[in-house]
Formats: C-alpha cells, sequence, structure tokens
C-alpha cells in the first residue's frame, strides 16, 4: 500500500472486507519459486495465517454474558478463530505484513491447453503450469469453457521496471472482464434468458476479448465465423484497442494482485484446493483437466452446456505458523490450507474453480460429476478440501446440500493426517459460544 508495506498474495477482489476475508481463509497464489528465499512479513498461505492477535466477541463463564477478549496468536483458543467460518465475531485482527514488492505481471494467450497442462514427464521445452511455477511461484490459469488456450498470468518479483513493461500505479487493470463491452454483454444476457447452447460462442468471445485487449492481435478475430465477429465488432476492437495493451504490466503489487471489480460479470463458482507434492502438482492439474475437457464434452454431446464461464486455477503454499512471528503461533485450525502432520512432504495447494452464470441448467449437476471426480482422487498423493468462500457439497440441483460431503467428506479431510484441527475447532468454537448466538442450521449441522 501507500505505506510501503504489501502481502505476498492477495485475492483478486478489491471489495472484500478484511473480516470476510480472515473468516474464510481467503488466499491469493503464490508459492516460493525455485531457489526463492521467503522475504519477512510474507507468507505463501491464507490471510489468516498472518494474523498476529484478534479480539472476539465470547461467552464470559464468569461474567455469564458475552463480552470482547483479545487472544494473541500463541493462545490455543486463538487457532479456532483464525479462520471461524462465520461461527464467531471477530471485530479486530492485527496483521502482519512485509515491506512490498513490486511485481510484474505477464500474460500469455498462445499456450495450448494440452501442453500447459500435459501430463507429467511432458518433453524438455514443454511450457507446462509447473514449469512457470518453478520459474516465479505466482500463476493463475484462466481457460474459458470450449476453449484450447487458457489466459496465463505470470506474476515476478521486480524492483525496477523491465523494459518491456507497462507502468501501473492502481489497480484493476483488465478494464475488457470488469465491465463487458455492450455486444457481449448483450450475449451474456442471451445465454441468461435461455440460449444456453451459445456456451461455446460465448467462451471464444472471452478468450478473443482477453487476447485483443492485451496483445492487440485481432488476427483470430478477423478468421472467426460470422457469430464471432457479430459480437467482437469493429466497434468494439477499435475500443479494446484504444485502452492500451496489457499483455506486461508492472507496479506496486496491490495494484497487480487486485483486478475484480464489483461490476465484473457476476458467476458462481465451485472451489476445492487439492494438497499434495510440490512434484506432484502437474498431475494433478493433468488429472483435474483430462476429467474436466472429457465430462464437458459428454454434456454436450447431450445437448447440455453447463459451463459458459471459465475455469480457474492457482496454486499456494500450506500454512506456515512461523511467518506470523509470534513464537507458539499454530496454523488456523479450519483453514484448507492447513499441513498434515503426518505428511511434512505435502507442502503445495492446487486451488481449482469452475465458474458459471448461477442459473444454468445442468450446472449442479457438473459440479456434483466434478467433486465426486476430485474426492476420489489418489489419496496418498492428495488431500482434497472444499473452499469455504465457493460452492461444494452438490446434490443435483443445489450446491451445500449433500450430506454425505457435509457431514462425513469435509471433516475426514480435516482430520486426515491427525494432530489438532476439525474437532478441536468445533469444540473451541462451541465454547467460546455455547449458545450459537453466532451460527446457523447450516453451520450448526456442518460443526458438529
Amino acid at each position: 500500500g501507500a505505506a510501503g508495506y504489501g502481502v505476498a498474495s492477495a485475492p483478486a477482489p478489491g471489495d472484500l472486507t478484511v473480516g470476510g476475508a480472515l473468516a474464510v481463509g481467503a488466499h491469493g497464489t503464490a508459492v516460493p519459486a525455485v531457489g526463492e528465499s521467503l522475504t519477512p512479513g510474507h507468507g505463501h498461505g491464507s490471510l489468516s495465517n498472518l494474523v498476529t492477535e484478534l479480539t472476539a466477541v465470547v461467552w464470559d463463564e464468569t461474567a455469564g454474558r458475552y463480552a470482547l477478549r483479545t487472544f494473541g496468536r500463541a493462545e490455543p483458543d486463538c487457532a479456532a478463530l483464525l479462520t471461524h467460518l462465520g461461527r464467531s465475531l471477530v471485530t479486530e485482527a492485527v496483521v502482519r505484513v512485509g515491506s512490498d514488492q513490486n511485481l510484474r505481471c505477464q500474460s500469455f494467450l498462445d499456450i495450448p491447453a494440452t501442453e500447459l497442462f500435459a501430463a507429467p514427464g511432458a518433453p524438455a521445452g514443454t511450457r507446462t503450469l509447473a514449469g512457470y511455477v518453478d520459474r516465479t511461484g505466482r500463476v493463475e490459469a484462466i481457460w474459458f469453457a470450449f476453449t484450447d488456450r487458457p489466459w496465463l498470468k505470470v506474476w515476478s518479483v521486480a524492483p525496477q521496471r523491465p523494459l518491456a513493461a507497462r507502468a501501473v500505479d492502481e489497480p484493476y487493470n483488465y478494464p475488457f472482464s470488469d465491465s463487458l463491452p455492450e455486444p457481449v454483454a448483450r450475449l451474456a444476457g442471451d445465454l441468461v434468458s435461455g440460449a444456453w447452447a451459445s456456451a461455446p460462442l460465448f467462451g471464444r468471445v472471452q478468450y478473443l476479448l482477453a487476447k485483443v485487449a492485451l496483445t492487440g492481435d485481432i488476427t483470430d478475430v478477423l478468421l472467426s465465423g460470422s457469430a464471432v465477429r457479430d459480437v467482437l465488432t469493429g466497434d468494439v476492437l477499435t475500443h479494446l484497442l484504444a485502452g492500451g495493451l496489457r499483455s506486461d504490466l508492472w507496479g506496486a503489487s496491490r495494484n497487480l494482485l487486485q483486478y475484480v471489480r464489483p461490476t465484473t460479470l457476476r458467476e458462481t463458482a465451485n472451489g476445492y484446493a487439492v494438497l499434495t507434492r510440490r512434484a506432484d502438482l502437474q498431475w494433478v492439474v493433468s488429472r483435474f483437466t483430462d476429467f474436466y475437457r472429457t465430462l464437458l464434452a459428454q454434456y454436450a454431446a447431450r445437448g447440455e452446456y453447463p459451463v459458459n464461464g471459465q475455469v480457474e486455477i492457482r496454486v499456494t503454499g500450506l500454512e506456515d505458523p512461523s511467518v506470523c512471528g509470534v513464537p507458539g503461533a499454530r496454523p488456523p485450525l479450519l483453514s484448507a490450507l492447513r499441513p498434515r502432520p503426518d505428511r511434512p512432504d505435502v507442502d503445495t495447494a492446487v486451488w481449482i474453480d469452475v465458474l458459471s452464470l448461477p442459473s444454468t441448467p445442468a450446472l449442479h449437476r457438473f459440479y456434483r460429476d466434478l467433486e465426486q471426480f476430485l474426492l476420489s482422487l489418489d489419496g496418498d498423493r492428495a488431500t482434497v478440501r472444499v473452499e469455504w468462500s465457493k460452492g461444494w457439497a452438490y446434490s443435483d440441483t443445489a450446491a451445500w446440500s449433500d450430506s454425505d460431503v457435509l457431514t462425513r467428506a469435509v471433516p475426514a479431510s480435516h482430520r486426515a493426517g491427525g494432530g489438532p484441527g476439525w474437532d478441536e475447532a468445533v469444540t473451541t468454537l462451541d465454547r467460546l459460544d455455547p449458545h450459537h448466538v453466532l451460527s446457523s442450521p447450516f453451520l450448526d449441522a456442518l460443526l458438529r
């Protein structure tokens, strides 16, 4: 920020509250690049893990009422409050940050999905997601439905502006996604109105919209059929090009890490963290993308188009409580990034989200198929936990409604490996709010 401090990674939306971000263990995308050493005050887990102390409304047994109490990070109860899912009310938090790092963000739109998400063991020179992670540590893949080349964003630490990069002094540097051009918005409106089979066209348009705005290359638009050119008209292309190219940006970390406004197209998303060894990162990505691609084709063959948004893949480290600088600190008990005590070799989380317009037919059934696939991944190579801020526990018709996932799979994923975790958190939160003032029927069913 303006004071010269920042974090290694942060969620992309800029309108989140600190309290909301901490309650769900919000995260960005960052792991150490090969050879990179940790900068003091920066961590590669969730924002919750940077908390040094917090104040919450809790039950005071002596006074017989609720009262404010401050918890230091080394206090055992604090570990349950760091990611409390709305089961408590945190009124104040002290978060450790580090000296800000200028970042460079490069966008690539020319790498085939089959190459970026290739299975492990691909030939030398293959541009894989794991390879980019090794080089810079900070990546995000955005793969629009029914397209063959993702939008890959790669951040790297760059104290000085690289010659080719465009300096930016404020966040939200992708205006084409913040506010869709009118013909593109109209196509989205057609989808919502029931033209769901337009999903492949919409995916193609979103990819080309990004490509033109980022790189200035309109060749693919000119070579496209009339359906694409009817949306990406000459006026739209002129408007996009007038904004200047944005495939290579440089500036303070916040200006590069926050790029989603409240005006960005509102979509729903499922969300999972796949905990694995760094060496198995590419295996996770390839397994998921192969299944997703096949499943999408199976649905389309039946005339169903459940996904009209994009797959988003990010990579973070797990919680390392030492980064907060408080001796005796423990990781957030309910964080999806809490390490497994029995698997010190598991050090990486692959975050997987699939976005689509909320009312899309067959979407929940599609999400359920994806969820069941992820939950069945090789348990020796992958521990799959839900992303609290997204959708999960899908039935064929709704999120957060599959009782088996809610009451068995989710707790089991947090109990895996033993050590303090799910059960200690539930017990602590119950003791701090024994009357369940800060709860709901859903949370009571989940946290039991």
